[in-house]
Order: C-alpha cells, then sequence, then structure tokens
C-alpha cells in the first residue's frame, strides 16, 4: 500500500513539475504543441480521405512514414551504448547520460508506432496485429516478430528506468540484482529490433535492392552513429539549459563510440556499391536509380549525394582528435551525420526498393503535404514526450523531487 501511495505521489509531483517552468521551456513545449495540432489536422484529412492523400502509390507503397520508422528503430536501438557500460560494465562516466539515452529510446520507439499506425492508413486497421484478434501468423510472419520486438524493447525501456527513478524519488538506492538482468536483456533485444526490421525486407524476394547480406550489419552500424550522434546533440542542449551538468568525459566516450560506428558504416557502404556496380546485374537498377537516375528520373540524386557527402565528411573530421574533442566541430559533425543517416537509411533505402517495379516500371515517389504534415507532428510527439521525461529525471537525480513521507504522530491521552 505504502509503494503505491509513493508512485501515486511520483506521478503527482512530475504532472505538476512538468506543467511548470522557465520561459524558454514554456515556448519550446507551446512550439511542439503547435506542431502537434497541425499533425493532427493534416492526420484528419488522411483518415477522412485515405491513404489517396499520400504520394504512395500500389507502385511505390512504402514512402515517408515507413522511411522514419526505418530510421527511428536505429535511434532507439542506440540508447544500448549506454546502457551496456553503465548497467553491466559499472563505467560511472555513463551514469547520468544512461537515464536521457533510455527516454530518448521510449520517445523514438512511441514514433515508430506511431509512423506504422499512420502508414497502415488509420487505427481502426490495428486488429489486424493484436495477437489472438488478428491474423497474427506468428512465427512465420516477419511483421509478427518486428511487432513483438518494439512491444517489447519499448516495456523494457520503460520498465528499468522507471524503478531507477522511482527507488530514487523514495531516497532509496535501485537494487542490481533487480535491473542488471533487465539491461542485459535490453542489449539483446536492441540487435535484435534492428536484425528483424532488418530481415523483414530481405525476405522480399521481390525487391532485390534490399536482398543483402550486409543490410543486417549495416542497419546496426548506422543505427549506433546516428542515434548517438542525436544524444551528444541533446546533453549538449541539457548542459546549457538545466543544472544536470554532464561531464566532458562521458560525451568524449560517447563520440568515441559514434566515430567507430560511422567508420564502420562507411566501409559497409562503399562494400555495397563495390557489389553494385563493379559486376552490375539487371538487380542493380534500383541501385543506379537511387545513385545516377533511370531513363531521366532522378528525384533521388541531390537526397542522396547530399547524405553521402554530409557522412563522408563528418566521419572523416570526426576521427581526428584535435577536431572530435572541440565541442563546436562534434556538434556540428554530429547533426551532418544524423541528417545524412536519416536520409541514407530512409528515403535512400525504402523508395529505391520499389523502383523500378518487379514489372520494370519506373514510378517516382514525391510525399505530399500531408504527409509532411503528419511526419512533422510525429516527431513534435516524440520530442514533446521526451522533453516530459527528461526534465523529470533530471529532477529526480537532482533531488529536486523527492516523496515526503507523512509522520504518525501519537496524540497522547491524559
Amino acid at each position: 500500500m505504502n509503494t503505491l501511495k509513493a508512485f501515486g505521489s511520483m506521478v503527482k509531483d512530475s504532472f505538476e513539475h512538468v506543467t511548470h517552468g522557465s520561459k524558454p521551456y514554456h515556448i519550446w513545449m507551446i512550439f511542439l504543441t503547435a506542431i502537434m495540432l497541425i499533425g493532427m489536422y493534416c492526420y484528419s484529412v488522411q483518415l477522412d480521405e485515405g491513404l489517396s492523400a499520400t504520394g504512395m502509390t500500389d507502385r511505390v507503397s512504402w514512402g515517408l512514414y515507413i522511411s522514419n520508422f526505418t530510421f527511428l528503430v536505429g535511434v532507439a536501438a542506440a540508447a544500448v551504448m549506454l546502457v551496456m557500460p553503465t548497467y553491466i560494465l559499472k563505467d560511472m562516466d555513463f551514469k547520468h547520460a544512461v537515464l536521457i539515452g533510455e527516454g530518448l529510446a521510449v520517445a523514438a520507439l512511441i514514433m515508430c508506432l506511431a509512423f506504422i499506425v499512420a502508414d497502415m492508413g488509420g487505427p481502426s486497421v490495428l486488429w489486424h496485429i493484436i495477437p489472438g484478434i488478428g491474423v497474427f501468423n506468428f512465427p512465420s510472419s516477419m511483421l509478427a516478430w518486428d511487432v513483438i520486438a518494439l512491444n517489447g524493447y519499448l516495456f523494457i525501456n520503460i520498465t528499468i528506468p522507471l524503478y531507477i527513478l522511482f527507488q530514487h524519488y523514495q531516497g532509496k538506492e535501485a537494487k542490481r540484482k533487480i535491473y542488471v538482468p533487465g539491461a542485459i536483456l535490453s542489449v539483446l533485444w536492441a540487435v535484435a529490433i534492428h536484425l528483424v526490421t532488418a530481415f523483414l525486407y530481405q525476405g522480399l524476394q521481390a525487391r532485390p535492392f534490399w536482398n543483402n547480406a550486409l543490410l543486417g550489419p549495416r542497419f546496426l552500424a548506422s543505427a549506433f552513429a546516428a542515434g548517438p550522434a542525436l544524444i551528444i546533440l541533446v546533453l549538449a542542449v541539457i548542459r546549457r539549459f538545466t543544472e544536470f551538468k554532464i561531464e566532458q568525459k562521458t560525451i568524449k566516450k560517447i563520440a568515441m563510440i559514434v566515430v567507430v560506428a560511422a567508420q564502420i558504416n562507411m566501409i559497409m557502404l562503399i562494400s555495397e556499391l563495390f557489389k553494385e556496380f563493379y559486376a552490375p546485374t539487371h538487380h542493380s537498377e534500383s541501385a543506379y536509380y537511387l545513385f545516377f537516375g533511370l531513363e531521366g528520373k532522378t528525384a533521388l540524386l541531390p537526397w542522396i549525394w547530399t547524405a553521402i557527402s554530409l557522412n563522408l565528411l563528418a566521419t572523416v573530421m570526426l576521427t581526428f582528435n584535435k577536431l572530435r574533442n572541440n565541442p563546436k566541430v562534434l556538434y556540428l559533425c554530429c547533426f551532418m551525420l544524423f541528417v545524412a543517416i536519416w536520409v541514407e537509411k530512409g528515403f535512400g533505402l525504402i523508395v529505391p526498393g520499389f523502383i523500378p517495379g518487379p514489372y520494370g516500371v519506373i514510378a517516382e515517389y514525391t510525399p505530399t503535404g500531408i504527409e509532411i504534415g503528419v511526419t512533422f507532428g510525429i516527431w513534435a510527439m516524440g520530442a514533446f514526450i521526451f522533453t516530459m521525461l527528461a526534465k523529470t529525471s533530471i529532477a529526480i537525480e537532482l533531488g529536486k523531487l523527492r516523496y515526503k513521507r507523512k509522520k504518525k504522530i501519537a496524540s497522547k491521552t491524559a
């Protein structure tokens, strides 16, 4: 009973804390709310008109929504790069950053699920992927595996930080024997959500662009570059606007993770380019469309070459210690990597898989204003959720939110 009272008190105190703050905080939350409202309007149009309001067709049936979903799976999995050294290897340099990383993973996973709902047309069709209700087709369907992987990883990333924060809220230390097994499971699960997502694409025989043995490992490499890069940018903002100070050596260690993952990602990219263009076959047409265009169709050319240029430039700059240890250069490179991998792992992966189609038809895809509005709305929702999670976590870790136990005063009768 006391535990329930303490938990109820934490929820109440957290809600009160996130509804109060500085002027910049309120401006930020109002801005995100406005973007979410625009996204909700665009989504209402899509619900009314159906997926015909989007740029997707029967030729290109996955577009901006699934591109963002694929990218955000990597952002969510990146939290494991902080969980493993903190909870398992006991590297205390990551201690203050790990809860921020897990909060980012929760927000990213919620965004992933939102993009799936948007891509399916609406929430009314969700019953199809609910075990025991819809046609789940487990274990033969890779989509069923993906549903389990995403929701399982979301559950893990909610429960572990929640337990630790709840203990700290009560002024207690979290017990390692309770959260370490979950942390180990989250490491394995983070790898699983990426491999399962990659297998989902690899298993489609009619899409040779995705039939690549490097797809799964490259998913992981790009995730461990883009995710920690975003975490560094978020930590920089937190250091600037809050009392929660992350030591520079922590950021340096995360930066090392970023540069190694980025280098591996570039090596895999070169390997894929060699495979596609050194001895091209009919199945290389999607790659030719992406990088050089086909029959005058060049919609993705500026996107992919900008992404590769940013990726290469950021990776080279981060390789040099002097540049990597300069905060301004580091933040710029992290931003470039994040944008580059978003393009490369989103548009550069999903859309070319459909062009040309199985019958050789070249039908290009361009997202509509409705799709862009919904996408911005979902990203704003993720930022809104993460801001509230981070604000509450920081307050508990700094000791500003603590459970106030009511002391029983025994009255003495004469």
